[in-house]
């Protein structure tokens, strides 16, 4: 037989093999676990579904008050959503049900086309998340720059809480103004209305959740103030209005499954929000699947995430439920409270079904003070305020961007937002490609230049891997990164990046680049970076970068970081022998 038979012969096991782990990939994380599966994996799930669960009771019904729908939505959206999610997504530890993010988005579309639009709307978002995942389309969200990103995520933080002022302070009669400004302004003319039981109550709730996180991080304070709260309120019969009051009888019982009523004329109208919602959805649950591997040592499969979230958000409007996503805050809860698998997320929803059946009427007794306290600390810890110093210290187009999103986040709505945010940065983007091309005459210190850069007359080491970034790296191309991270267990110490030929730089670049360098420096590796143009050198200085990787790692040329990689390694030696 031929050398080119045989090699065709033994690339039919390679090719069967890498098509049975892709087939084995595309699975839910609860199917690839499930042949090793124990008993002592089981009590460790079980103790963390049990405390995700409580934790996602209150949150679950303030974001369902928060958004103008009856609270009993917000948990049928856990129980099915969350179970789901866990189910059949390509994360292992990720747990789903209602975010804060959806409440502004969910709140403007009750108020124009009601439930039944609500509903609808819901619907068609899992659909076009369905299709992203089946489609394998999930990687499309890396498109979004990270401005535009922190810009309505810092403008929801701010609608939550303005929203959340009314019931934290007890003012009556509650303004019914939908934009921001007006609802500020009826805010201010109703602040004699004050009740200073509520907003003593909301005060003491919020006091106890931030001391209660700073001196016992592992107890989940919103659980400890919703129950212990609503028992003194009770007690006491203190005058504050309650979800009882607002809503009515809670209903209890397993959620009541039936089709919404199809209105044809709202499908168009429907539409942006719907890709709103799904951006959203995507957006979220893969952020959140990303901190889930970080803190789990796992990686998710996007495409298979948002398969499962697309399910999950047909299936939770069939019952009444809101939108779901990956929710961040609880996942790293069920992470620090020792899940496992997915096992923890299905447990999860179970606990709150088990509240459903056996103790809902008591959840009309609990006071809104306590819920508007809980979702202040939210929305301070979802807004990513920290994010908004690095911004401003980068260039004025990932300024500009950030701030045209933030703005009219908060003073128009998410959808033209995210819109308008959108367009600006392509076209920053395409102003940002084009003044990277340069003509030049070439003179004999460019020749001299180009030698201390060069890969061919600079013998790099054995222990050194080196990697090198070809052209913009700008929002859309920095997923190109994770090349680095998979080859991560069998890098060597001193990990050199090469970016003489990046020729641009933005925010989402610089935001990716500091994540591999923290990722490299978790694992006890060395990263350098090497040959940076002005505008990339300009940004990262900036953006204070040398503190990341330290000012002797950003070398000038590739000749000078192979001789800056090899003294870390004669250090290095040298500690081992000692």
């Amino acid at each position: 037989m031929s050398a080119q038979g045989r090699f065709r012969t033994q690339s039919y096991p390679r090719k069967i093999a890498s098509r049975l782990r892709l087939w084995e990939d595309a699975l839910p994380k609860s199917i690839q676990l499930f042949s090793n599966y124990s008993f002592p994996t089981f009590l460790n799930d079980l103790t963390a579904g049990l405390t995700v669960g409580l934790v996602a009771l209150p949150l679950a019904l303030a974001f369902a008050i928060a958004s103008g729908v009856p609270p009993a939505s917000g948990l049928y959206c856990a129980v099915l959503a969350g179970f789901l999610i866990s189910a059949l997504g390509g994360s292992k530890v990720q747990i789903g049900g209602p975010t804060g993010a959806f409440v502004v988005v969910v709140s403007g579309i009750v108020a124009v086309h009601g439930l039944d639009g609500l509903y609808m709307c819901t619907l068609m978002a899992g659909v076009i998340l369905l299709i992203l995942g089946l489609t394998g389309l999930g990687s499309a969200i890396a498109y979004i720059p990270r401005p535009v990103v922190i810009g309505f995520t810092n403008g929801i933080a701010v609608l939550i809480a303005s929203t959340q002022i009314k019931d934290f302070f007890g003012l009556d009669p509650p303004p019914s103004a939908d934009r921001f400004l007006d609802r500020m302004w009826a805010l201010a003319q109703a602040w004699h209305t004050a009740n200073p039981w509520a907003a003593g109550t909301a005060i003491a709730a919020l006091a106890a959740i931030l001391l209660m996180r700073k001196t016992s991080p592992r107890i989940p304070g919103a659980v400890v103030v919703l129950f212990a709260g609503t028992l003194i309120s009770f007690a006491f019969g203190l005058p504050i209005e309650t979800v009882g009051g607002r809503f009515g009888e809670f209903p209890s019982g397993f959620p009541e499954f039936h089709l919404p009523q199809f209105r044809p004329e709202l499908m168009l109208g429907l539409l942006s929000p719907a890709l709103t919602v799904a951006m959203l959805g995507a957006i979220e649950s893969l952020l959140s699947a990303v901190v889930a591997d970080r803190m789990s040592g796992d990686r998710h499969n996007p495409n298979v995430e948002l398969v499962a979230q697309g399910l999950a958000n047909i299936v939770s409007p069939l019952a009444g439920g809101l939108p779901a996503t990956g929710a961040i805050a609880r996942t790293a809860t069920n992470i620090r409270a020792g899940a496992r698998t997915p096992v923890a997320g299905m447990i999860h929803a179970l606990v709150i079904l088990s509240i459903l059946l056996f103790a809902a009427p008591l959840a009309k007794h609990i006071p809104l003070a306590l819920l508007a306290a809980i979702l202040f600390t939210v929305a301070f810890n979802m807004g990513e305020w920290r994010e908004i110093g690095a911004i401003l210290r980068l260039s004025w187009t990932d300024i500009a961007v950030w701030s045209v999103t933030f703005a009219l986040t908060v003073l128009a709505d998410l959808t033209v937002a995210v819109e308008a945010g959108m367009v600006l940065a392509v076209l920053l983007f395409i102003r940002g490609v084009t003044q990277t091309t340069t003509v030049s005459r070439i003179t004999p210190d460019d020749v001299y230049e180009g030698e201390q850069h060069s890969l061919q007359l600079n013998e790099i080491p054995e222990d050194v891997a080196l990697y090198r970034i070809h052209g913009p790296f700008l929002f859309g191309s920095t997923a190109k990164l994770a090349v680095v991270e998979r080859d991560l267990p069998g890098l060597p110490h001193v990990v050199i990046i090469r970016l003489r030929n990046m020729t641009a730089l933005d925010a989402t670049g610089i935001h990716a680049i500091t994540r591999l360098a923290q990722l490299l420096r978790e694992s006890g590796r060395v990263m350098l970076l090497c040959g940076m143009r002005p505008q990339p050198l300009e940004l990262m200085d900036n953006a204070n970068f040398q503190a990341t990787v330290g000012p002797d790692n950003i070398c000038a040329t590739v000749r000078v970081a192979i001789a800056r990689a090899g003294r870390i390694l004669a250090d290095r030696r040298r500690d081992l022998e000692r």
